[in-house]
């Protein structure tokens, strides 16, 4: 019978694909053991190193957000995948960088060329809800990322990375449903009309001019005058007593729903983690300017690696289960 100690050494060093272990040797008890210790050993290792590594990346994030940014390290939580995606703002688009965690999505403008980051936005992944959207005239590759207190449009340079983004957030937002008992939220803030796409109100028909100014009804979306937008309402969804600009059509078709709206989300945070300035507002400030494109990045748990762009979906290890913050 061979000693335990050169059993370790044989299960350590032989490669199965290069060479056929005879049968009494694989079938010895003491080999058997010694292969599942040694498997056990490099699982192990495996995942501190994943750990140690997914940590020093999540604090790169936090880092390039500066002070102004909330903090991202929190136990069970994994960068699952970072990029570069235009966001349909209110006036253009405007190139983001997005982080996506098995449990959040975080989102923020680029400043001296990506490598800080300002206006972070945090999104719990049970909050949020994916609508895929037809090429239109001037957005390609594009959906819309649905949240309680904002919607908007999102594009990718390619077919490939807008699939991956996709399949990557549900991937994770499944997972987290499946592994929680958090719910998911139903009611969702609709995406606003870009002003470029109307020039006159869309309720009474007057033209927009330097003294008729464009405004949204944060009800529907629509681009509407002053006159036609002068009530407001709380909307419970986008804020629990707030009351915000709508227009008369959504004020009037809401009045008596009102009361059914005010218990906000099914998580009980009526809102999502998004700041309570930026998203009560809505309106979209700076301008960035086009930055060069960079392939989104993809975790491989497998590997403990950090790769280019890939459409399949995140194998390996069961993700660990993640309480909502």
């Amino acid at each position: 019978m061979l000693p335990h100690t050169s059993l370790l050494f044989l299960v350590k060093h032989v490669c199965p694909q290069s060479l056929e272990l005879p049968y009494c040797v694989t079938r010895n008890p003491a080999f058997i053991k010694s292969a599942s210790q040694m498997s056990d050993f490099h699982d192990t290792m495996d995942q501190l190193t994943f750990a140690r590594e997914n940590r020093e990346r999540i604090h790169a994030v936090e880092n390039s957000f500066g002070p102004s940014g909330r903090p991202l390290d929190k136990p069970d939580r994994i960068l699952m995948g970072e990029g570069h995606l235009m966001k349909q703002g209110r006036r253009k688009l405007e190139q983001k960088a997005f982080f996506l965690f098995n449990d959040i999505l975080v989102y923020g403008s680029m400043v001296l060329n990506g490598r800080w980051h300002k206006k972070q936005k945090i999104i719990p992944l049970e909050d949020l809800q994916l609508e895929d959207v037809e090429d239109g005239l001037g957005l390609r590759n594009q959906w819309l990322i649905r949240t309680p207190r904002k919607s908007f449009f999102v594009s990718a340079s390619t077919y490939e990375e807008k699939r991956a983004w996709i399949d990557h957030i549900e991937h994770c937002r499944a997972g987290l449903l499946r592994g929680s008992s958090c719910q998911p939220g139903s009611a969702f803030a609709v995406s606003w009309i870009p002003d470029r796409a109307a020039y006159k109100c869309m309720r009474c028909f007057g033209k927009f001019t330097p003294t008729r100014r464009r405004h949204h009804c944060r009800k529907c979306g629509f681009l509407v005058c002053n006159a036609c937008s002068k009530t407001r309402a709380v909307i419970g969804h986008i804020h629990a007593t707030k009351k915000l600009r709508v227009c008369r059509i959504c004020h009037t078709r809401n009045a008596e729903g009102e009361k059914s709206r005010l218990s906000g989300d099914s998580t009980g945070k009526n809102s999502s983690e998004e700041d309570d300035a930026a998203s009560s507002s809505g309106e979209e400030g700076d301008e960035e300017t086009m930055q060069d494109y960079t392939a989104s990045s993809w975790v491989d748990s497998r590997m403990g690696t950090w790769g280019q762009i890939g459409t399949n979906i995140f194998q390996g290890p069961t993700l660990p289960r993640t309480s909502p913050e």
